[in-house]
């Protein structure tokens, strides 16, 4: 890393934890013990236990638990360190949200409906998404791209989020509008 970056990332995090806004960064999270243990092995290969110099964290830090792969992300008070892939940051993101900042959220019943999209990019979508959120002005149309997931491989999920009622008319519409698109659909979620 060179001394310019080095100076800039510095001063960049002394900005957000002396603001005392809460701030997300995503990037920089690797592999720790069991991940590296688990690729050593499937590639017949010797652990090698300096990785475990990536588990450090700063003495004050809370980790952050990550379902997808078990790489914990951390937090030095309201500054947040998460990986910078959203099959990674989205519910590691999702946790910090609802376990430090919930009482700030909406408390009126929501959902989110979404379906797991391929063979398409975002850009091709990106006209029906806004065509939706424009008919349903309550929810918020979300897609979170995928390069390398375990069970999808590169794919797009793709839905929308809000109250109940109006989350299921506006699924029908997207649903409908990704049929007329002829891409493929696969699993159907509903959190």
């Amino acid at each position: 890393m060179d001394l310019y970056l080095v100076t800039r990332t510095t001063a960049t995090l002394k900005t957000a934890f002396d603001s005392g806004d809460v701030v997300f960064s995503t990037g920089g999270a690797d592999l720790i013990r069991e991940r590296a243990k688990d690729i050593a092995h499937e590639n017949g290969q010797t652990y090698n236990p300096h990785r475990l110099s990536m588990a450090m964290f700063p003495a004050e830090a809370e980790l952050i638990p990550n379902p997808y792969n078990k790489i914990s992300g951390f937090s030095v008070g309201t500054v947040y360190f998460v990986p910078r892939f959203p099959v990674m940051a989205w519910p590691m993101l999702v946790w910090v949200l609802d376990t430090h900042y919930a009482q700030h959220f909406n408390q009126s019943p929501s959902t989110e409906w979404s379906v797991i999209v391929q063979g398409s990019m975002e850009v091709a979508l990106t006209p029906m998404m806004e065509c939706i959120e424009s008919e349903f002005t309550s929810i918020k149309v979300f897609s979170l791209p995928s390069v390398a997931h375990a069970k999808y491989g590169r794919h797009i999920e793709l839905g929308v989020k809000g109250e109940p009622e109006t989350v299921k008319k506006a699924y029908a519409e997207l649903l409908a509008g990704l049929i007329a698109l002829k891409v493929t659909l696969l699993d159907e979620l509903k959190r």
